[in-house]
């Protein structure tokens, strides 16, 4: 049975829309501020953020500071900001370190020649992003519950990136988050007094600590009854034994290793979830800062997939941007100046190769990314023996930020395989151009790195790029060896796409979850949409297999007796389950992809799931034939 079909246009209309910032679709694609670096008093910031705000963006638009900083304790919180911000549909990108010193600082210059001692703008200017030093609102008090309010309204500010208010059809975008936040890449160090307050005040209200990445602690207590109330890795030096007891319960450590003074408790099957204990009588900070943000902080980041409002019920700025809490943990493989820790390069390129191929309106593909292993640069591997994923973001998303925040990247550190991710948002509207586009690209690719495996070309997307996975899956299927449509349900078919299946298969797999949007799932249930039925159908027709009638009474979510079924559970916190569908031969050609509790976002495992069927698949470049098997990755 079918159920509630969108009109095309609205569609699309709601895919593109679905954006962190606004943005030009135009040549010239660019993610950063290109601004000097700062340091500034968070007053200061509330004066210089509008107009930074509005300098990055075109068309007439309205920006103000978050009243949530209203009444903010002046004089007590220091920011500064790395040159060359990431912005745009970047923005999120921007790595942000809180720091809680409990002392007062004379001016400027000695907040400033603080953090340069404990080496944090040497980080910072590296990772990009901003440093923000945090002091109690009574200096001779020291850090007290009252602290508390001001941290969330310090948060709510950093992470509401293109938040706004109306008033009299007027919008007001807020620009604090633009101008020094973001979100996933939130560390915190605490030090002496406020590292105890950290304890105590923030670690033990899940809406707070669930966003943050990693914490480093320095000489900290924490009362018995406090609790730390999320996942949250953390690096401890000379904590009390509650303190490391509590850290130790939230991140359900069962392992241990370690040396004469350092001791690390770890999850073994989530390594993520560490506490790393460290005792030194007299602890070098900066020495031990260095090491934690390479070692902690630039290895994991938070990702929010859950709706809003969960738990920050009756809070003044309930259901802000990115009010998702509890964020998910997932590992980071941190990119710095063009190379990550093991040995991946990215390679930006913005040029008219491609040119030839344009739209209407003069729009052609101009911008990409290439992820490229050490050992593919080096040639120490073989001719064509390197699998090739072409990465496509979904509307409103940077290439760079979705390959992270989706699980790309990691998987390309463990797997060693090259992506491709353009800038493609432009040639959505047209369908010729984009499958012609991204073709010219794999073919680009595959020339200009012959260690690339022309029989294990992939390509996925999410959302607007699903539907650009759909595109070059219809418009070029031999080219690829399996694709992974994430999100992406509305699709105009066509008998010229249909003819070209006549002659070959193409497996295909379907991701969607709970809360995806309506075009994707039937809010009313979570069951697939009238459109995901119809994508389903059709690949089964591309396959020369035979169509399921939809049985949602027996079958609740998928509506059909698949062929074979896994239920597991994700990174220890959503279900998910997969149904296949098989070919004659025993082959799981189609295959939907279903995920509890999530709404239409980035999650970081996805990747490992697309991955894993992707590779299963293999095309013979002689015959065109799939070839299945499962046990070759």
């Amino acid at each position: 049975m079918l159920k509630n079909r969108l009109p095309l246009t609205l569609v699309l209309t709601l895919m593109v829309s679905l954006s962190f910032t606004s943005g030009v679709f135009a040549l010239d694609y660019t993610n950063r501020q290109g601004n000097k670096a700062t340091f500034e008093t968070l007053e200061e910031t509330r004066v210089s953020s509008p107009a930074a705000a509005a300098s990055q963006r075109s068309g007439e638009m309205t920006f103000k500071s978050h009243p949530v900083l209203d009444g903010y304790p002046e004089g007590t919180t220091y920011v500064y900001r790395s040159a060359n911000l990431w912005s745009g549909r970047a923005n999120r990108s921007n790595t942000n370190i809180l720091v809680f010193a409990e002392k007062s600082f004379q001016d400027k210059d000695a907040a400033l020649a603080h953090l340069k001692d404990l080496g944090l703008i040497n980080i910072i200017d590296t990772a990009i992003g901003s440093v923000v030093l945090i002091t109690p609102s009574d200096p001779k008090a020291g850090f007290a519950a009252g602290d508390q309010k001001h941290y969330y309204a310090l948060q709510t500010a950093m992470l509401s990136l293109g938040g706004s208010e109306r008033s009299n059809n007027v919008i007001t975008t807020y620009s604090d988050g633009d101008y020094f936040g973001g979100f996933g890449f939130l560390y915190l160090i605490g030090i002496d007094g406020g590292a105890t307050f950290f304890n105590n005040y923030i670690a033990s209200t899940l809406d707070y600590a669930s966003r943050i990445a990693g914490v480093l602690l320095i000489n900290s207590k924490m009362d018995e009854i406090r609790k730390v109330a999320s996942v949250l890795p953390a690096y401890l030096v000379n904590p009390t034994e509650v303190v490391e007891a509590k850290y130790k319960a939230a991140n359900k450590t069962d392992a241990v290793k370690g040396d004469a003074r350092t001791t690390i408790y770890f999850n073994q099957a989530l390594p993520l979830q560490q506490v790393i204990v460290h005792r030194e009588a007299s602890p070098n900070a900066a020495a031990i800062i260095r090491r934690v943000y390479d070692e902690m902080f630039s290895r994991a980041m938070r990702i929010p997939v859950v709706k809003q409002g969960l738990h920050s019920a009756g809070t003044p700025y309930q259901g802000y941007n990115f009010d998702q809490a509890p964020y998910s943990l997932a590992a980071r493989n941190v990119v710095t100046n063009g190379v990550a820790p093991d040995g991946i390069s990215v390679f930006p390129h913005q040029e008219d190769r491609f040119s030839g191929i344009t739209t209407q309106a003069g729009e052609y593909l101009q911008t990409w990314y290439e992820y490229v292993p050490g050992e593919v640069l080096q040639n120490r591997v073989a001719p064509g023996t390197v699998p090739l994923v072409i990465a496509l973001h979904g509307g409103g998303d940077d290439p760079m930020a979705f390959v992270e925040e989706v699980g790309w990247l990691e998987m390309v550190r463990r797997e060693r395989f090259i992506i491709v991710a353009p800038e493609h948002q432009s040639l959505y509207s047209d369908q010729t151009v984009l499958g012609e586009s991204l073709a010219a690209l794999a073919a680009y690719m595959m020339k200009t790195y012959p260690a690339i495996d022309a029989s294990r070309v992939y390509a996925s997307g999410y959302s607007m790029g699903g539907g650009a996975t759909l595109t070059i899956a219809t418009s070029h299927p031999r080219m690829l060896a399996a694709v992974v449509d994430m999100a992406g349900a509305m699709f105009t078919f066509t008998d010229k796409m249909e003819a070209q299946f006549k002659e070959t298969d193409l497996p295909f797999m379907y991701l969607t979850s709970a809360y995806d949007l309506q075009p994707n799932i039937n809010p009313e249930d979570g069951s697939l949409s009238d459109n995901s039925q119809v994508l389903l159908n059709k690949f089964l027709l591309f396959n020369n297999m035979n169509q399921v009638s939809y049985d949602f009474r027996a079958h609740p979510k998928c509506g059909f007796q698949a062929d074979a079924w896994s239920e597991t559970l994700l990174n220890d916190e959503h279900k998910n389950f997969i149904w296949y569908l098989n070919n004659k031969q025993g082959v799981p050609m189609v295959a939907v992809n279903y995920t509890e509790d999530l709404i239409h976002a980035l999650y970081p495992q996805y990747a490992k799931m697309a991955w894993d069927y992707l590779t299963q698949f293999s095309r013979d470049q002689k015959t065109g034939e799939i070839k299945y098997n499962p046990y070759i990755k």
